[in-house]
């Protein structure tokens, strides 16, 4: 995809045809802002999608091992006891909410959920790999579209094992797979597209903004799963330069300065979202609060409030990192700030419902700010870097760094 430059020379492209649309409509042709503002709001409304998917089966686990009915809430919480009760004798129509799901309503089900995240992001990683490099040499509408259409299918198919009456541990484990290699299709994507359609000036905040589409996604997913669980209880010319560009290679990637640490710092604060990501509701349901547990749907509202958290960290974290201009003392202070309140939530998250929302907020800021800075703006940053000489074929590569 070529960059946004001064014009070298006038060449008439082959326009979308919602951009056909939309120009129909509005009688003339869309400005350059417009296109960008079109940019902006689809890939928003298309990773939402992503992690609306990715969210809900963090938010099942609850209800697949769900825990002890009869657990005494007055004495202090025992993850044997909670997973003590014995399997269904007959999974044949015997499901009904709170009993849980063959195979993983047994003595090993957290392992099997378990197995389950690490099959999904094992395929994901690994994907993101092969991602970047083929969305630097594809027309990235369509390498985008694939993912979307290949995520919605699988995740649809994991929903189909409870129409099917499917008990069997590895169908829902080739199933989670597939769907993790569709999503990793999609942040390389959407990276790519909006990095080529701004330039670093305000990028920060621009793109902190357009990253609440991770929260909003999540936020999304809880809420629909949540739901659902309780009811079952151009033609005009475009100006582009136009050069022979090849896409770098990931050892070339790994070569530009900076990127090293910011992989590094993206490494630990990823493990700590994609942790809250898929197991925050799983423990709120399994800790009392207040002495008392809160149902699976009471749990994966309550989730969203650390995706609400990480809306404002990620605009947070990109407005300061522009007005300072320092994206690197950003992302480390959000880092820092994160210990203390992963350390806090933990420790007095229990006390009452109002201090776990509070720290559960503070949590979600500190430590979606880097991520979201990290994946978003400094990502446009490196994939644009000076030592690549104007090659803008960089930028999907750089992401899954």
């Amino acid at each position: 995809m070529g960059s946004i430059a001064e014009p070298v020379q006038e060449i008439t492209v082959s326009k979308p045809l919602g951009i056909r649309f939309i120009e129909y409509i509005k009688r003339s042709a869309i400005s350059y802002r417009t296109y960008q503002a079109i940019v902006l709001i689809v890939t928003f409304f298309a990773y939402t999608a992503y992690h609306a998917t990715r969210k809900t089966t963090s938010i099942v686990k609850s209800a697949l091992d769900p825990q002890s009915p009869d657990v005494n809430l007055k004495s202090p919480f025992s993850w044997r006891r909670a997973y003590a009760h014995k399997p269904l004798e007959s999974p044949r129509n015997s499901w009904v909410l709170g009993a849980g799901w063959v195979p993983f309503n047994g003595s090993d089900g957290t392992s099997l959920l378990g197995e389950l995240d690490v099959g999904f992001l094992f395929v994901y990683a690994t994907g993101m790999f092969f991602s970047g490099h083929a969305g630097d040499r594809m027309d990235l509408r369509l390498f985008l579209t694939i993912g979307m259409v290949g995520t919605g299918l699988f995740t649809a198919l994991f929903g189909f094992g409870y129409w099917a009456n499917i008990h069997i541990f590895y169908y829902y484990l080739i199933v989670q797979m597939l769907a993790g290699l569709f999503q990793s299709t999609g942040w390389p994507s959407v990276v790519a597209v909006v990095g080529n359609w701004f330039g670093k000036k305000k990028r920060g905040l621009i793109m902190g903004i357009w990253n609440a589409h991770t929260s909003i996604g999540n936020i999304t997913g809880s809420v629909v799963a949540s739901m659902l669980l309780k009811d079952r209880s151009y033609g005009t010319s475009v100006e582009i330069e136009v050069e022979d560009e090849s896409a770098v290679g990931f050892l070339e990637a790994w070569r530009i300065p900076g990127v090293a640490p910011f992989a590094l710092c993206l490494f630990f604060a990823k493990l700590v979202a994609y942790t809250f990501l898929y197991w925050l509701p799983f423990y709120i349901s399994h800790t009392a609060i207040e002495g008392r547990y809160v149902s699976n749907e009471e749990s994966g509202t309550l989730s969203t409030l650390f995706d609400v958290g990480g809306v404002v960290g990620g605009i947070l974290a990109g407005h300061i990192s522009d007005r300072l201009d320092a994206r690197a003392i950003t992302a480390a202070s959000f880092m820092y700030c994160a210990i203390p309140a992963l350390y806090f939530y933990r420790s007095y998250g229990h006390v009452s419902m109002t201090i776990n929302i509070i720290l559960m907020l503070i949590t979600g800021m500190f430590v979606n700010g880097p991520y979201a800075l990290i994946t978003t703006a400094v990502s446009a940053d490196l994939g644009t870097h000076s030592s690549l000489r104007g090659n803008s074929r960089a930028l999907a590569t750089v992401t899954l760094l």
